[in-house]
């Protein structure tokens, strides 16, 4: 089927720029012109147009004020960039060139029928679309990260590094915030393990959250900061401005940098971790750890700065110990194994694993106590694990999140904090 959407932005476009002074128009004015010219198309396409005749006849005043937005975004906005990113009920965008976009609503991803008019057209959206938000990019500089005012995470990638032309990826977050009861009411979580997490962010136990790709880290963690005392400094660093914590009075936020044209100036998570150590902080919160700078977080975790938070990207728990090693190593290829392992294993006191699942709903897979090291080896004591039931599915998973037998092997902090109804036996 024809794709008289797209076409009609142009011709309409057409016609609204006839007149040179439309650039001085306001948005109002213009919109009300876009309004006229779309009636002037109709009337002209009823004398010379009978397919696009019969095509505006069959669409609803809806789908004719979707044409009129997407005309002005054309002129004055992002064209259909606009038009996806003020539909608040998208979660993710991922646009793979010009002419084939998809969208994640409710945790389903699907194309759309959208697509911009050429692959130049969608490059000229995507310059200013990024000088928007202070940054450049062009064939020297063809990747960008950067965020959206409302903290929504953007990558772009230019041809001809992207072989099938301008590739746009955007992960947005809810403007409401997350919350561990929401992630209950999902059944991502139970509302005993919640309980039990509670209890470890009062106690300022250090939690990892590890998983997979879109499995929901930055999401929990934005819904676990919400458990974090409200007379407590925290300082935040990030890549892209992402978590939304919103309760606490005394809150730093930092974000990295990337280096300007000439290749200086930029400022990195390590950077800012070693920083944010001079800012009395009694929790740092590191969005993701992906590199050497886990080191840094690791001793910043083990000096004193109990409750600290941040996420890594792993298939499981145990998983995630080995990516620590790994990207500990990246920074300091020097040092011992043991040494590692032993500075690891009395950093990260709980390791959180999440999952994306067949059905695409996401779970909380594992909560695991770090126990410490035994004959060179880090040894985990999982606490809650999640078990599918007999109402699973190949397409569909029932289970829930299910206390082990397994006894907390290190209470201290709980003790320390007075909690000591910390775990439901």
């Amino acid at each position: 089927m024809k794709d008289y959407f797209t076409e009609e932005i142009g011709e309409i476009r057409k016609f609204v720029v006839e007149d040179p002074t439309y650039s001085e128009l306001s948005d109002e004015k213009l919109r009300e012109r876009i309004s006229n010219m779309l009636e002037r198309r109709i009337h002209q396409c009823e004398l010379d147009d009978e397919e696009k005749a019969s095509y505006y006849s069959s669409i609803s005043f809806k789908a004719k004020k979707g044409l009129t937005d997407a005309v002005f975004e054309s002129i004055r906005g992002l064209g259909i960039l606009g038009k996806i990113i003020s539909d608040k009920s998208i979660t993710e965008v991922m646009i793979n060139g010009y002419d084939c976009i998809f969208v994640e609503r409710n945790g389903k991803l699907s194309r759309i029928p959208d697509k911009f008019e050429s692959a130049d057209n969608l490059r000229n959206i995507i310059t200013k679309f990024v000088q928007d938000m202070g940054r450049s990019i062009n064939e020297s500089n063809p990747i960008v990260d950067t965020r959206l005012e409302d903290g929504s995470r953007v990558n772009v990638v230019l041809d001809p590094i992207a072989l099938n032309g301008p590739i746009v990826t955007i992960r947005r977050f809810p403007e409401e915030g997350m919350t561990i009861q929401k992630l209950i009411g999902y059944k991502s979580i139970t509302s005993e393990a919640a309980v039990f997490l509670e209890k470890l962010v009062r106690a300022k136990y250090n939690i990892f959250i590890s998983g997979g790709t879109g499995s929901g880290k930055t999401t929990f963690l934005n819904a676990l900061s919400n458990y974090i005392p409200s007379d407590e400094r925290v300082i935040t660093i990030e890549d892209s401005a992402e978590l939304q914590i919103r309760n606490i009075p005394n809150l730093v936020r930092l974000e990295t940098r990337n280096a300007n044209s000439a290749g200086v100036g930029a400022i990195t998570i390590r950077d800012l971790i070693k920083s944010s150590l001079r800012m009395r902080p009694e929790r740092i919160v590191v969005g993701e750890v992906r590199g050497a700078e886990a080191l840094d977080m690791l001793q910043a975790m083990n000096t004193g700065h109990d409750g600290s938070l941040s996420t890594g990207h792993a298939n499981s728990a145990y998983d995630m110990l080995s990516r620590l090693e790994t990207m500990v190593l990246s920074g300091e290829a020097g040092l011992p194994l043991e040494a590692i392992r032993q500075q690891i294993a009395s950093a990260v006191d709980i390791i959180v694993h999440l999952s994306r699942m067949r059905d695409k709903t996401r779970k909380t897979m594992e909560i695991t106590e770090v126990v410490g090291m035994e004959n060179g080896a880090i040894i985990l004591n999982p606490l809650f694990k999640f078990e599918e039931d007999e109402d699973s599915t190949v397409r569909k998973v029932s289970g829930s999140l299910k206390r082990t037998n397994n006894k907390m092997v290190h209470p201290d902090k709980f003790i320390a904090s007075g909690i000591y109804d910390y775990l439901e036996e």
